[in-house]
C-alpha cells in the first residue's frame, strides 16, 4: 500500500512540493510579459505551450490584477517540468495533456491548437474543476496509482480519459495558482507584503493586520 500511494501521488500532482528557490525565482524575475503566441517552450511543444499559456489565463484572467501569463507562469511551468520533474512525472504529465487538449480540440471543433482560443477551454473546465464526492476522487487516485504502478512495472496501461483530464485540469489550476502567487509583482503588489517581519500577532484580525489579503509566501 505504501508503494501504490507514492505511485498514486506521482500522478495527482506534479511534484511542486519538492520545487527549489531557483525554480520559484523563474516566477519572481518575469516583470514583463511574453507574446506567448510567439513563445518556443523548453519542454512542451510550442503548439502545446500556446495552448497552456490560454489555459491559465482562462483561470487567471486578466482583472484588477495581471493574469497568470502577465507574470509569465506559463514560463514557469514549463521550466519546472523541464528542470525539475523526473522523468516518469514528465511522462504522464505529456500523456494527459495529450488527452485533455485532443478533448478541446474535438470540442471546439478545430484540427490544430495554434488556433485554440480562451473560450475553447471554458466548458472543459468548468467541468473538469468542479468539485466532486470524496468518493470519486478517492477512485480516480485508486486508478492513477494502478496506472503508475503498472507503467514503473513496464507493463502496458491505460488511463481513463475522463480520470486523464481531471487529473490535467487539477494539476495545471494548482500549478497556475502557486506560480502566480510566488511571482514577485503578486507577492509585493497584489498580496499583503512584509519584506521585514514585525511582531508576531497569534490571533489578530486579518482585515486590521493585512486589510484582508493573503500573505506574500
Amino acid at each position: 500500500m505504501e508503494r501504490r500511494s507514492a505511485l498514486k501521488n506521482i500522478g495527482m500532482v506534479f511534484g511542486y512540493a519538492v520545487a527549489t528557490p531557483t525554480i520559484i525565482s523563474l516566477a519572481q524575475s518575469c516583470k514583463e510579459k511574453m507574446p506567448y503566441a510567439e513563445w518556443i517552450p523548453s519542454f512542451f511543444e510550442k503548439d502545446k505551450g500556446y495552448a497552456l499559456a490560454q489555459m491559465i489565463d482562462v483561470i487567471l484572467p486578466r482583472t484588477d490584477t495581471p493574469s497568470a501569463t502577465d507574470v509569465n507562469v506559463h514560463v514557469f511551468i514549463d521550466e519546472f517540468a523541464k528542470s525539475v520533474l523526473p522523468e516518469e512525472q514528465q511522462g504522464f504529465m505529456t500523456m494527459v495533456m495529450d488527452t485533455f487538449m485532443n478533448k478541446v480540440l474535438t470540442g471546439a471543433g478545430k484540427e490544430s491548437l495554434a488556433d485554440i482560443e480562451g473560450i475553447d477551454f471554458e466548458p472543459l473546465l468548468g467541468k473538469y474543476l468542479a468539485k466532486r464526492s470524496d468518493e470519486d476522487e478517492e477512485a480516480q487516485e485508486e486508478m492513477i496509482g494502478e496506472y503508475m504502478e503498472a507503467m514503473m512495472k513496464g507493463e502496458s496501461a491505460e488511463l481513463d480519459e475522463e480520470v486523464a483530464c481531471f487529473t490535467f485540469a487539477t494539476n495545471v489550476r494548482d500549478m497556475a495558482t502557486w506560480g502566480y502567487k510566488s511571482s514577485e509583482y503578486v507577492g509585493e503588489e497584489v498580496l499583503a507584503y512584509l519584506p521585514v517581519p514585525g511582531e508576531y500577532i497569534a490571533c489578530g484580525d486579518l482585515d486590521e493586520l493585512s486589510g484582508g489579503k493573503a500573505w506574500s509566501l
